[in-house]
């Protein structure tokens, strides 16, 4: 992995590259008004560009950049506005002043819904042991600019903590946490927007195992959730009882403690 800057850069573009090439331990490369396939085939490897707006990373095998953006959180806060029904947080039961431990952040997309239901009362960290993503996440969250007080304000409040899910577990004590997710890459495909398949081409592809959950039934006061493909073979083997969702491709399971 590297850091350079886009094909249109200037002095304060390249100062923070270099700021974040000493923050990740990675190299700068100045772009030179190469292209980013040349840079990589020439480094043989991933980079992290820095834009005017948005920070990118760039797979060297694929053309799709990451990029952090809240993907569907808008519009589900924008329907609980409404009155209307969310399933995960229908599923997560969760409400004011409560607590959520996202062990697969990705996009973040589910913690920021939950940070907003939960508001400044409750609490919602986020668990990415990809440090790249994780890092490019945790900017994203404090420094994405929706058009909404409300929705700024849940992002800035979500703690993210670059971590292997099942080390962060063992660190916290037990039924300290009212709601343990987790959200892995499905077993099925499921082909969505552009950001959740680049997402794909750097996200860790750890599979859930019983001493995973075990420790998040330890940690969590009330539930434990599970999303994942609606043929699964998850759900069973880990003894989730399933929230179906009759037109749904991915359902929630429910581990109550």
């Amino acid at each position: 992995m590297f850091v350079t800057t886009a094909g249109r850069t200037n002095e304060q573009m390249i100062k923070k590259a270099r700021n974040l090439a000493e923050t990740l331990d990675i190299s700068y490369i100045p772009r030179k008004k190469k292209s980013i396939n040349q840079i990589q085939k020439e480094e043989a490897g991933s980079c992290l560009i820095v834009g005017k707006e948005r920070l990118e990373l760039y797979n060297q095998e694929h053309k799709e950049p990451f990029f952090f953006h809240p993907n569907s959180a808008m519009f589900r806060i924008k329907r609980l506005i409404n009155g209307e029904k969310d399933p995960f947080i229908e599923a997560a039961y969760l409400s004011i002043g409560m607590s959520m431990l996202d062990c697969t952040l990705g996009l973040a997309s589910d913690a920021i819904v939950a940070s907003f239901v939960v508001g400044f009362e409750g609490s919602v960290t986020g668990i990415e042991g990809q440090k790249y993503l994780s890092f490019l996440v945790k900017e994203g969250l404090q420094s994405w600019d929706s058009g909404y007080l409300e929705i700024n304000s849940a992002m800035k409040r979500i703690k993210v903590n670059t971590s292997f899910s099942l080390d962060y577990l063992k660190s916290q004590p037990s039924s300290s946490i009212d709601c343990v997710y987790f959200d892995p890459m499905f077993e099925e495909s499921i082909l969505e927007s552009d950001g959740i398949r680049s997402l794909g081409h750097f996200a860790l592809q750890h599979d859930l195992n019983e001493e995973t959950i075990s420790e998040a039934r330890r940690v969590c006061k009330r539930k434990v959730i599970l999303k994942d493909h609606y043929k699964s073979q998850r759900f069973e083997k880990y003894g989730f009882t399933v929230f179906r969702r009759k037109t749904a491709k991915f359902h929630f399971g429910i581990l109550e403690k």
